[in-house]
Parts: structure tokens; sequence; C-alpha cells
């Protein structure tokens, strides 16, 4: 017969029982089993965790770019101060004329700086009497005749000569034409001696006067310029 399992059986399941309420009169609740979500994964079936992220390698630092120098150029220094000059010349560099004879030619150049600009600029042409030699008998007209070449038509004209040994003033003198900073003028002259003037030597002069200077300025700049020609007239042989 199987009497003793069953018996012991019995013993345990009551072994068992008296523990269960030795823990109800504690006071103390048998400990549960923690409630698993149906389809919930065990800790044994949870997904790996994702791997740690890789930093990109850093991108190497751009150097800094100077900024650019801004260079101002220094200004030049200012143009020295110029003033007007003048030149006169004639091949040979002398008038040799023959009473009754031909023309001589001569060029006058103007060459202004860059302090004035005139308004009106006089040429003035001046040269002391000839003293007559023995046997010379002066003519009715005058012993010199000078004239200018029109720049526009080549035609000569007449241009004013004055024939004396003094002084004439400046604030006399009228007229004239403009000439600009910097520029230059060519004018062309000639001049000829009559048949019945006297005979010698005396320098051409010419001055060039601010007619426009009011009275009281200094002579260097009522005549900003002046020049000669050396002069010879003789008889015809």
């Amino acid at each position: 017969m199987h009497v003793r399992p069953r018996l012991a059986a019995a013993a345990a399941a009551a072994v068992l029982l008296g523990a269960a309420l030795a823990g109800c009169e504690d006071g103390a609740a048998p400990p549960r089993p923690a409630a698993t979500a149906p389809g919930s994964p065990t800790a044994s079936s949870a997904p790996p965790s994702p791997p740690p992220a890789v930093s990109a390698p850093a991108a190497p630092a751009t150097p800094a770019v100077p900024a650019a120098t801004v260079t101002t150029a220094a200004a030049p220094p200012p143009a020295p101060a110029t003033r007007l000059s003048m030149s006169v010349t004639t091949p040979g560099g002398r008038l040799d004329l023959v009473r009754g004879g031909p023309a001589r030619e001569f060029t006058l150049i103007l060459r202004n700086g860059n302090s004035d600009a005139y308004r009106h600029l006089l040429l003035a042409f001046q040269m002391e009497a000839l003293v007559p030699e023995p046997g010379d008998i002066p003519g009715p007209e005058a012993s010199l005749l000078l004239e200018r070449r029109d720049p526009g038509t080549g035609r000569w004209g007449p241009a004013e000569l004055r024939i004396a040994g003094d002084f004439r003033p400046y604030s006399l003198y009228e007229g004239g034409s403009p000439l600009a900073r910097d520029e230059v003028r060519t004018e062309h002259f000639r001049l000829r001696a009559t048949p019945g003037g006297p005979t010698g030597s005396s320098p051409l002069m010419v001055r060039a006067i601010d007619t426009d200077a009011p009275e009281g300025t200094p002579e260097d700049r009522r005549r900003p310029a002046a020049s000669s020609l050396p002069h010879r007239t003789r008889g015809a042989s």
C-alpha cells in the first residue's frame, strides 16, 4: 500500500500552510512577483543600447587673414612757381639791314608760367634813334618799319615801333591779348630799313607789358618779361 507518500505530502502541505499563517500573523504580506506586461521583453530580451556617437573630426582652424593694409600715397609736392619768359631770335643772331633792302624776319616766343594768367598782355617794341652819318639825308618816311604776320591769314601788317631814347611809363600802354597759364605763343615779325633812313647800330628792345596791372604795381609785375635783339643798318653798297 502507498500510504506513506500521501502522509508525507500532507505533512509538507501543513508545514507550508503554517508558515503562511505565521507570516500573516506578523502583518507582512507575502512577496508578489513583478507584473510583466504582455508581450514586453524581459530584461534578458531587451535590445542592446546603440553605440555611442562618434564625433566628426574637427575642421582645421582657418588662419586669420590680416586686413589689407591701405596705403595712402603721399600727395605730390606742389610744382614750383614759374613766371613768364620771352625769347627773340633770328638767323645769325642779329638783324643786319640794308637801307632800301629786304626785310629781316625774327621770331618771338612767349612761354607763360603757372603763376599768372594775363587778360591783356601787350608787346612793345622800341629802338633808339640812329645818328645820321655824314651825307645822310633823312627821307619823309620812318627810317625803320616793323611788321607782324597774322597767324590766321599769314599776311603781314604794320606793327608799332617806338623810336626814342626816353622811357615811356607802363601806365600809358593799353590793349594786348590774353595769355593763359602755361601757354606758349609764337609770333613772327620782320623789320625793314627804308631807303632814306640813317645807318648805324641800336638794339631792338621788346617788352611784354601787363596793361591790367594797377598803378603802383612793382615793375617786374607790370613788365613781366623783356628781351632784345642786336641790330645794324648799313648803306647799300
